[in-house]
């Protein structure tokens, strides 16, 4: 019986499935691994890039927690300051008013301490002057009060204001401390004898007293003029029985 003859399909099939020749199969299988592995590696990449993105997140929220802590301590050290601020403001406040206090006793003493005196204006000066002789005899002359009083009249003290100066265009006024109030009260009642002249005679006041009662004497006028009783004792205006206030014009009354 004869062998059967190898045709040419059968050689082919056993062509494909010798040693070295790549089947379809096989093919397919590389480009799936390539895949994958390509696939692989960029997910490795975006992994890596998700890892340097948490680590950057997670520092930045670690700055950020760091800063609220800072602005927490910047908040309670404001806070305390606000604190310091206030007591020292309320502190200052006391001062103020206290220093005001003191300062207004000062003057009320400094006014009590002059009640007693009046300040003679105009009297000439001489060369070796008895101050108080002086002052009698103007008050003689010029406030016509009688030599009898005159002679009853008894001083403290009597004696120039400030330093003699040689180039003077007025003569330094005269201040005299009485003995007796009703007395001073008496000659000051007399300057109505001195109008229209040179002289004047006045209550003395500490410097803070005159500035107000410079304030004071417009106002005083208006208020006459206007028809109402003023009348201005030491630093205060009394306007038909009332003390006249204003913060403006009249800061020290607060």
């Amino acid at each position: 019986m004869s062998k059967p003859d190898k045709t040419p399909s059968t050689k082919r099939s056993r062509a494909e499935a010798s040693p070295g020749a790549a089947s379809p199969h096989t093919c397919n299988t590389a480009d799936i691994l390539e895949s994958i592995n390509t696939k692989l590696s960029r997910f490795d990449a975006r992994l890596a890039l998700v890892e340097t993105l948490h680590q950057e997140f997670q520092a930045l929220r670690e700055s950020v927690e760091f800063s609220q802590q800072q602005v927490e301590a910047l908040a309670a050290e404001n806070t305390v300051l606000r604190e310091s601020v206030k007591s020292l403001t309320e502190g200052m406040t006391r001062l103020s008013e206290e220093n005001k206090k003191i300062k207004e006793t000062v003057i009320d003493l400094q006014s009590r301490s002059m009640r007693d005196n009046l300040i003679f204006a105009g009297i000439p000066e001489k060369a070796d002057e008895d101050p108080e002789t002086m002052v009698k005899a103007f008050i003689q002359t010029h406030l016509k009060v009688s030599e009898a009083t005159v002679k009853t009249i008894s001083f403290h003290r009597v004696h120039r204001l400030g330093g003699k100066q040689p180039d003077a265009r007025r003569p330094r006024p005269i201040v005299a401390k009485f003995e007796h109030f009703k007395q001073k009260e008496l000659l000051k009642s007399r300057g109505r004898e001195l109008k229209g002249t040179n002289f004047s005679i006045n209550d003395q006041f500490p410097k803070e007293i005159l500035e107000r009662r410079k304030v004071l004497f417009p106002i005083r006028k208006s208020f006459i003029q206007a028809g109402s009783r003023a009348v201005i004792s030491v630093d205060k205006l009394y306007v038909n029985g009332q003390l006249y206030r204003d913060t403006n014009t009249t800061p020290w009354l607060f």
